[in-house]
């Protein structure tokens, strides 16, 4: 930035130089000029000094995110974590007929009727626990 402040300077020197008549219309456009030059300087130099200190700052938190990132991809890494174990239960919204899938264990742990909300259509949906003869939301009779 300091290439800036010098060019304005080498210009105000000119125009001393040239022993401007500051009370001429044409010498005090002349200065003004020169001093609008210097105030793009300095806010070039703010800028710059705003950018350098947002580099920092984002330095911190992509190191701060990388800190995080080992450790969560350590914690999966450490339960042996494997797709193949997952079961998934196909429903279809009632809704807007888009398969949704379900984890298995979900559906195990809940009893009755669970309420969701569709991802496609974000409208409620109602999962009914499938009774071991086939039927949702029989399990009120028994089975022969």
């Amino acid at each position: 930035m300091n290439h800036l402040y010098e060019r304005v300077a080498y210009l105000r020197g000119l125009a001393e130089g040239m022993e401007v008549d500051k009370s001429s219309k044409e010498g005090k456009l002349l200065v003004n000029i020169l001093d609008v030059l210097e105030d793009f300087a300095d806010a070039c130099s703010d800028l710059h000094d705003d950018v350098e200190d947002l580099d920092d700052y984002v330095e911190t938190i992509d190191e701060d995110l990388a800190i995080v990132e080992d450790e969560v991809f350590d914690e999966i890494e450490d339960e042996d974590y494997d797709e193949e174990d997952i079961d998934f239960v196909e429903v279809e919204c009632p809704n807007c007929n888009e398969s949704i899938y379900l984890d298995e264990d979900f559906m195990d742990h809940h009893n009755e009727e669970t309420e969701l909300i569709c991802p496609s259509c974000h409208e409620k949906i109602y999962i009914e626990e499938e009774c071991s003869c086939g039927e949702h939301g029989c399990c009120d009779h028994e089975h022969e």
